[in-house]
């Protein structure tokens, strides 16, 4: 959601010229601190954890913070850069906090269940997660631009008020989403909760037996842990530490064209976005063909997770900043390099989470959650190294 909305958020900060060129990178290095700090330590308190109300918690602190950032667009319009930069790396931190409850609580409660298609079907969810917030960010600029009319240039319809409107609807299907999983998560433990092998605290594996179920869960420390899943936990710390050059890129990489409301940057953006998004979504689903599979294979995902930098050096054949581009192509940035990279991102992610699975069964939700927060260091890993793309 913050990705996607970067067009208006350089808006807000475009008297800044240090707060327009870094705001990226803030929210990035913002996001992944708070969300690695938060997962490592649910991580250690294993002890009685009730993954199901970590979940709840974690959306209704989403629901808040979207609220709050929508309603920013109407009654903060005319605060200034500073003060509103600093409310968004407040609702930032809001939000990775609850992301960091929600990966710990989820990937440790379908972990539990033993079963991979399970995990991969959260990851495709997320994979969703990403394309929707693309999809509704360019719809609600474009309704915006037709409602304004044609008689106005795309950078004043861009920074109008007009913007702010298409902002709000944008943080409030936020809050709408996040209202709708909070249902359909706490309808899915009553149900869990009514079936006779269901412990109090979390699921259980479908098909165990009901003296396992009585044992209270098994506490590994984290180390232990990566020792049994090293391959497996560097191939997804090295993935999202390389993929998260792509939403600095994303936010400065411009059209080749010209002409058409499509190319301007309020809503190519979020359309590059979406490409990458979708490759990401196509690449969690890959791993459904057991052929395709590279779950018992951790070194080959160690290995094709570091093959992935080779995405980075393409990203310098496009129009950064609109000083022109090596390949005048915005087909090849938007399928070759955007929609591949999400691809190869999707794919590794997904393999790497659903090994979490390869261990024994009363370890799998402590094993769920480690890889949570392999998931995270990677990302802020990544964030940092993200101002370097920034400033370059």
């Amino acid at each position: 959601m913050f990705l996607a909305a970067a067009p208006y958020f350089y808006h807000r900060f475009q008297t800044d010229d240090w707060t327009a060129t870094h705001f990226q990178p803030s929210i990035l290095t913002v996001s992944t601190v708070t969300n690695l700090g938060s997962s490592f330590i649910l991580a250690k308190l294993q002890n009685g954890a009730s993954y199901p109300k970590r979940t709840v918690v974690s959306l209704l602190m989403n629901i808040v913070v979207f609220t709050f950032l929508a309603f920013s667009t109407i009654f903060m319009k005319d605060v200034s850069v500073a003060n509103y930069f600093i409310f968004l790396l407040f609702m930032v931190f809001g939000a990775s906090l609850a992301t960091g409850v929600n990966q710990n609580g989820v990937y440790a409660y379908v972990a539990g269940f033993g079963r991979e298609e399970y995990t991969q079907a959260i990851m495709s969810g997320q994979g969703v997660a990403g394309v929707l917030p693309c999809i509704v960010q360019i719809l609600s600029v474009l309704f915006v631009a037709s409602d304004q009319g044609d008689n106005e240039n795309d950078q004043v319809n861009a920074a109008s008020p007009q913007s702010s409107k298409s902002a709000f609807a944008y943080f409030m299907t936020a809050t709408a989403v996040s209202s709708l999983a909070l249902l359909a998560f706490t309808s899915l433990v009553k149900r869990r909760s009514n079936l006779p092998c269901s412990s109090d605290n979390t699921a259980t594996s479908i098909g165990s037996n009901e003296d396992d179920t009585s044992k209270p869960a098994k506490t590994i420390g984290l180390w232990t842990l990566f020792q049994r899943l090293r391959f497996t936990a560097l191939a997804m710390i090295l993935c999202f530490t390389v993929t998260m050059v792509f939403p600095v890129f994303t936010a400065q990489i411009e059209s080749v064209n010209h002409g058409h409301r499509l190319f301007e940057a309020p809503v190519f953006i979020p359309l590059a976005f979406f490409f990458w998004n979708a490759g990401d979504l196509i690449g969690r689903m890959l791993v459904l063909w057991p052929a395709l599979s590279l779950v018992h294979r951790p070194w080959a995902l160690f290995v094709f997770a570091i093959a992935r930098a080779a995405f980075i050096p393409l990203y310098q054949l496009c129009n950064i900043r609109g000083r022109g581009a090596v390949v005048q192509s915005d087909l090849f940035y938007l399928v070759v390099v955007q929609l591949l990279f999400g691809v190869t991102n999707g794919y590794l992610g997904s393999n790497c989470m659903m090994g979490a699975g390869q261990v024994a069964t009363d370890e799998r939700e402590p094993a769920g959650a480690f890889m949570g927060l392999m998931l995270v260091t990677g990302l802020m890993l990544g964030s940092l190294l993200s101002f370097l793309a920034a400033g370059g």
